[in-house]
């Protein structure tokens, strides 16, 4: 289940589901039965009094069918309201008309007294601030000290962007229905969700097809069977040759992660190309990975017509300036795959549509692209600044529209957009990544799948998956060099899932 659907495809799969035969209160008993299963499933032997807080749309009515459902398994139920009764609609008042308990008017002051409160205030639709009363009762409920657990997503989360709405629920967990939504991936909404349960409520899979999804969750799931898994008998050149980019005698340690980073990925051979006043240092600290002088463009354009080096890593330590556009133009005159990181970004900034024309240049091979948020930023300012797109997802895939490389917006929840529009994101990268080179050796990772002829959108994805993996491994206290030697472990557990370890 790697489909993320915004709000709309989700509305439009409730639809095709209702057209297809199963009625639109089926739905929501199901969905309220699903969030009654995981407050018995929470207390089996029943609980202190259950406090339902329902709102005035479907998500309420979901509320009111699970309060019934708990009622009738012997919890204690309060059912708050925020809205009137008579001016609920629909599925939600047929759901309400079934409801045969009473109905308090949804306060802060209700709430005294819950043992665990179900928030159905709001869905995943919410589009708007939480204000006024809403207000009131969420940080009512945030306050209140008692478990939490929110039907679809916690209330005042933004099921689109993950944003909160002004006020959001905190839940300890949440039951979403069907599939998650990028609000439960994406940060904060993440953080709001606690522990998080997709039921199935009657809607067929077979809707994603009309449906047809661009966002999905990062893992095997969505690359697995592009993933390069060398052959018995091959080669070191049949599984590619990445170049790595050094800078100065000063700033050669990043370049050097990236590099030992491709080799661990899988490139069959790994060049630090480097300038000759860092050629005794690249080449005393490398064993596997090669290094050959090249001190300008001209040197490194002569490097790369050698038509077996098909990945090109620019930008970790490679200083910021006219050289290093120089070499980043160098690299994208060839049909070869390019990741641009940090310095070769940065060199950029002030005329991003040089870059752009360049990437959009290219015939067939790739570019991928690996900003933070302040590169992002310093590329993206022209065209997006006057933009009303806020999701990190929409900002990801309008970046790869206007670039033409696949982007990699890095953090916490890591999207990666294709120029097509596709986007996944990541939600296995621990805390501890955090630290200085990560995103240098993320680099080398992304070029060492590319250097085997994995596709660029799922060469990043799996990188950035793989990133997270390898910081779990390596775990707290890790620092960058960690990374690559964690990925043994990572690939021995990810061959054997895929049925390729001997």
């Amino acid at each position: 289940m790697i489909e993320l659907l915004t709000p709309a495809e989700m509305a439009e799969a409730d639809r095709l589901a209702i057209e297809g035969g199963i009625t639109g209160i089926a739905l929501m008993e199901n969905a309220g039965r699903a969030v009654a299963d995981a407050v018995t499933r929470r207390y089996p032997n029943g609980a202190p009094q259950v406090c339902v807080v329902a709102g005035p749309g479907n998500n309420g009515g979901d509320g009111f069918v699970a309060a019934r459902i708990l009622e009738g398994r012997g919890f204690p139920v309060r059912l708050l309201l925020l809205g009137e009764r008579g001016r609920l609609k629909g599925d939600a008042a047929e759901a309400a008309r079934r409801w045969q308990g009473q109905t308090i008017p949804a306060s802060p002051q209700a709430l005294a007294g819950a043992g665990v409160t179900v928030d159905a205030l709001f869905g995943a639709g919410l589009d708007r601030p939480v204000e006024g009363a809403a207000r009131e009762i969420i940080e009512a409920i945030n306050s209140s000290g008692v478990p939490v657990i929110a039907v679809d997503l916690p209330s005042g989360i933004n099921g689109g962007s993950g944003a909160v709405m002004g006020a959001a629920v905190r839940a300890g967990e949440t039951v979403t229905f069907f599939r998650r939504k990028p609000g439960h991936v994406l940060i904060p909404g993440r953080l709001h969700c606690g522990v998080l349960r997709v039921a199935d409520i009657g809607i067929p899979n077979s809707v994603l097809t009309r449906v047809r999804p661009s966002t999905l969750l990062n893992g095997p799931g969505l690359w697995a069977e592009q993933f390069p898994v060398p052959a018995s008998n091959a080669h070191k050149y049949a599984r590619g040759h990445a170049v790595v980019v050094s800078g100065g005698i000063a700033s050669t340690g990043a370049a050097r992660l990236a590099a030992r980073a491709a080799l661990r990925a899988g490139s069959g051979l790994v060049t630090l190309a480097s300038p000759g006043e860092a050629l005794a240092v690249n080449g005393a600290a490398s064993l596997a990975v090669m290094v050959r002088q090249v001190d300008d463009a001209a040197q490194f354009s002569a490097m790369l017509s050698d038509r077996r080096i098909n990945a090109v890593v620019l930008g970790p330590g490679g200083g910021v300036g006219t050289r290093m556009r120089e070499m980043v133009q160098a690299a994208l005159s060839g049909e070869r795959a390019v990741v641009l990181d940090a310095d070769a970004l940065t060199s950029f900034a002030e005329q991003p549509q040089t870059l752009f024309s360049a990437v959009k240049a290219k015939l067939s091979a790739p570019t991928v692209i690996t900003p933070h948020e302040g590169e992002f930023n310093h590329l993206f300012k022209n065209p997006l600044e006057t933009s009303e797109i806020t999701s990190k997802c929409d900002r990801t895939r309008a970046a790869a529209a206007i670039s033409g490389a696949v982007v990699v917006l890095k953090g916490a929840d890591t999207v990666v957009a294709s120029p097509d529009g596709l986007v996944s994101i990541a939600e296995n990268a621990p805390p501890w990544l955090a630290t200085a080179g990560s995103g240098d050796v993320l680099a080398g990772f992304v070029a060492g799948l590319l250097a085997q002829g994995m596709p660029a959108f799922q060469a990043a994805s799996a990188a950035v998956w793989l990133h997270g993996e390898t910081g779990i491994e390596a775990g707290p206290g890790l620092i960058a060099e960690d990374l690559p030697e964690a990925l043994r472990s990572v690939y021995r557990r990810l061959f054997i899932d895929l049925g390729a370890w001997p």
